[in-house]
């Protein structure tokens, strides 16, 4: 049978109610506290407090706090007025009962109806999560979309451009084809000329010239004339970066050049034990634009394969790391994005305006791992270096919000 607490104390104003029940040695952990409209009980064996209030109190805004060896129940009054004692001064049973049992029914309903709401919230988190995803892979795919139209743009305009330059390059061999024939004619009829005349006379019998001379003469009108000697001045335009002068980071924007030279020139030591592998096998670019096809048409494990391989052959492409990162956000392999998007940032380094895009992305795939892993702590710390990196991001804005008001416990 529990013991009763009689040692408490209260206090009141005319709209709050201060009670203070002595622990006696008791624990934190050990202390079960129900409070409602019209009934408190604080609990820690072999001690019990019961309070029948003398009037409702408003429950929603009531306190309690546990600590100092006492548990601080505040309460706040309905009716802004003094009560005359802080319990009801009957001693009927039944109706004390009635009150009890009224009392844990509520605070049952209470606990069902946070629960459901706690399930909800995480419902929402994991929807929201999951939107977010959605709406990076659709960013992807619009980005690699905008790529091919650009590609093929170029390509058309190439190509374009090619067949004009072959129309008048036929047109300009016909006309001087045409022009030599039109030569070659007039020089038949001046020489028919010449033999009719010489034929006039009956006496004279011009000297037939060799054939070989003939071709030699012909040959030599036919030859253009000598190219004229001149030097040609080669000057190269100087590299410029699209920093601004006043923030110029040249060293860093060329040290990062020279990291992505390297890192194409760069090819593992075991590709020499992938023989049984085709030629463009063995290029880790063909094996990235495999890997890009795999995850616009939803293959994703085998984006990963394309990736890895590439990733075996060449360790220095951050893009590779990246890429496979965002596969493993679709397959939940969620501590594998957070690996594959710190190695891609580890490799996306001096940070210069160049790579500020690939960088975004990464920042953004680990804290969207890290946020369905219910670290929204450290998915905050990457979505605000993505929106440091691109502070005019909208999407950004909103989803580091997002992010601040589940951690604050204010997100709807």
């Amino acid at each position: 049978m529990p013991l009763l607490v009689t040692d408490y104390s209260w206090t009141q104003t005319d709209s709050t109610v201060y009670i203070s029940v002595p622990l006696k040695g008791a624990t934190v952990g050990k202390v079960d506290i129900i409070s409602t409209d019209e009934y408190i009980k604080v609990h820690y064996p072999p001690y019990l407090f019961e309070a029948f209030l003398f009037e409702p109190v408003d429950d929603a805004r009531s306190t309690a706090r546990v600590g100092d060896g006492a548990a601080l129940i505040s309460v706040q009054k309905k009716t802004n007025k003094l009560w005359d004692h802080l319990m009801l001064s009957t001693n009927d049973k039944e109706t004390k009962k009635g009150i009890r049992e009224r009392a844990l029914l509520k605070y049952q309903e209470k606990l069902s109806s946070e629960s459901k709401s706690n399930a909800e919230k995480k419902q929402a988190e994991k929807k929201y999560a999951l939107e977010t995803m959605m709406k990076l892979e659709q960013e992807e795919r619009d980005s690699i979309q905008k790529m091919k139209d650009t590609e093929r743009e170029k390509t058309s305009a190439e190509l374009a451009a090619w067949q004009l330059r072959q129309k008048e390059k036929l047109e300009e061999e016909t006309q001087l084809k045409l022009q030599s024939q039109r030569e070659n004619q007039s020089t038949v009829q001046v020489v028919a000329k010449q033999e009719k005349g010489c034929s006039g006379g009956g006496t004279v019998k011009p000297k037939p010239k060799s054939k070989g001379a003939e071709n030699r003469k012909k040959n030599q009108a036919d030859l253009p004339a000598p190219r004229t000697v001149g030097n040609i001045q080669v000057s190269f335009t100087p590299r410029v970066f699209p920093t601004a002068l006043r923030e110029s980071r040249v060293q860093e924007e060329e040290e990062w050049l020279q990291k992505q030279a390297e890192a194409r020139r760069a090819v593992h030591a075991d590709v020499e034990e992938l023989n049984d592998l085709k030629e463009e096998q063995r290029n880790p670019d063909w094996l990235k634009d495999k890997g890009d096809k795999c995850f616009a048409t939803g293959d994703y494990l085998g984006a990963v394969n394309a990736y890895s391989l590439a990733i075996r052959l060449n360790r220095k492409i951050p893009a590779l790391y990246s890429n496979r990162a965002a596969c493993h956000l679709k397959l939940r392999n969620l501590h594998k994005a957070i690996e594959d998007s710190s190695q891609a940032l580890d490799l996306l380094t001096p940070p210069v305006a160049a790579n500020e895009a690939a960088r975004v992305r990464a920042h953004v795939r680990r804290g969207s791992a890290f946020c369905q892993l219910q670290l929204y702590a450290e998915g905050l710390q990457d979505y605000q270096a993505a929106l440091k990196i691109d502070p005019h991001s909208e999407t950004l804005q909103a989803d580091t919000q997002r992010i601040r008001d589940i951690i604050q416990g204010t997100a709807d």
